[in-house]
């Protein structure tokens, strides 16, 4: 199936918010935690910096491995989101419309606070 102009750009701001969505957000948080350790450093000015270190080996450290990774997590975000829109498309409309308009609102946010 060959997209158009509009369902291209669409479904490539639903891929970026979901992308952000797993790999970033808050609200998914406790998705990533049984695939990361915490590692805590003091920085010099006496605050502590915690990192988030794939776990190693097995099914666990490939999947802390992806999710670490903006791009790899991107490839499978747009892979699922394709293949929903292709074999499921009643269920795709709605998931990828709010997922390119939150997307949309996150672009437009970064661009408000870098004029203001």
């Amino acid at each position: 199936m060959e997209l158009t102009i509009f369902q291209f750009l669409v479904i490539c701001l639903a891929s970026f918010r979901l992308t952000h969505l797993i790999v970033f957000d808050k609200i998914t948080e406790f998705l990533r935690a049984p695939f990361f350790e915490e590692l805590r450093e003091k920085a010099e000015n006496g605050e502590e910096e915690v990192y988030l270190i794939p776990k190693s080996g097995g099914i666990t450290g490939f999947i802390g491995d992806l999710l670490s990774c903006y791009w790899c997590t991107g490839v499978w975000s747009a892979t699922g989101l394709y293949l929903l829109f292709i074999f499921f498309p009643i269920v795709a409309g709605p998931i990828i419309t709010i997922l390119a308009v939150a997307g949309m609102a996150a672009v437009i946010e970064v661009v408000v606070q870098k004029l203001f």
